[in-house]
């Protein structure tokens, strides 16, 4: 009885179910009919983070096999700070608020030096997304206004939807938290069009999104990065991958002492995708 009550137990922790999304919706999202695996026993998961020299969680769905494909479970129901996958949603708010009117619209920059080249000039959305402008998502952010932050949170029903820390702050260093599973389950969402925003709104958000695009595979993407005072933080790697056998979810989560894994991150992420026969890809 014990034992079939812990494999009850273990296949609920992750769960993640279709739903309509409501304003100030508390649902979970919960697994049903899908089934877990441990990646383990698919791929030599544990030799490519060690490889990599990486600790962390990965968590892959497949949306054909309605399956999940995971490596430490523990911590991919653990909450961490988005940091800059946050750029995922808040793309949307921004164009939902009409804190600016599409992808082209460009936001003037302040002068300030912020030591990397692609932050300082004027900027516009699909510039923003792929260099990680944190200047421009904090324009967007204070445009956009904190009741209507608070409400387009609430609605997506995004991570804890906590904002303390700063409305143009909160993602980098505030109190937001999500998990690899509620990444997963967001991007799901998207995918499917089942996000409460514009059509319009959600195309140009995968527009941004696409990272690379060949014949095989189009692949769409964010990274993020947070690092607290003692140079200590966290790294996402999060996205779905477009091929013709069918769409995969992933979601990556690193322990990091500084930014230098930012090309490893990406690197692990097409090694364990292709170790599961999702490959090849450009490995730059």
């Amino acid at each position: 009885m014990k034992i079939i009550l812990a494999l009850i137990i273990s296949l609920s922790f992750f769960s993640c179910s279709e739903k309509k999304e409501t304003t100030g919706s508390t649902n979970k999202d919960t697994i049903t009919k899908n089934t877990s695996v441990n990646l383990s026993d698919t791929v030599n998961i544990k030799r490519l983070f060690d490889d990599a020299k990486l600790t962390g969680c990965f968590i892959v769905y497949d949306m054909q096999k309605e399956k999940y494909y995971y490596h430490d479970s523990a911590r991919c129901n653990k909450e961490f700070i988005p940091a800059s996958t946050f750029k995922i949603p808040n793309s949307l708010f921004s164009l939902e608020a009409g804190a600016v009117k599409d992808e082209n619209e460009k936001l003037k920059w302040d002068g300030k030096d912020r030591n990397r080249e692609e932050w300082n000039q004027d900027t516009d959305m699909k510039m923003a997304f792929k260099y990680s402008t944190v200047w421009f998502y904090q324009e967007c952010a204070r445009r956009i206004g904190e009741k209507r932050m608070q409400h387009f949170l609430d609605t997506l029903n995004y991570g804890n939807k906590n904002m303390s820390g700063g409305l143009d702050r909160f993602w980098l260093d505030g109190a937001i938290r999500i998990t690899a599973m509620q990444q997963i389950a967001l991007l799901k969402r998207i995918y499917d069009n089942k996000v409460p925003f514009a059509q319009r709104n959600i195309d140009i958000l995968k527009n941004i999104m696409i990272m690379e695009k060949t014949d095989n595979y189009t692949l769409r993407a964010k990274t993020g990065t947070a690092m607290n005072d003692k140079g200590e933080g966290v790294a996402w790697y999060v996205g779905y991958v477009e091929r013709s056998g069918g769409v995969y979810f992933f979601a990556l989560n690193i322990d990091i002492k500084d930014d230098a894994k930012f090309a490893e991150r990406i690197a692990l992420t097409k090694r364990i995708l292709t170790q599961m026969g999702l490959g090849p890809f450009i490995m730059k």
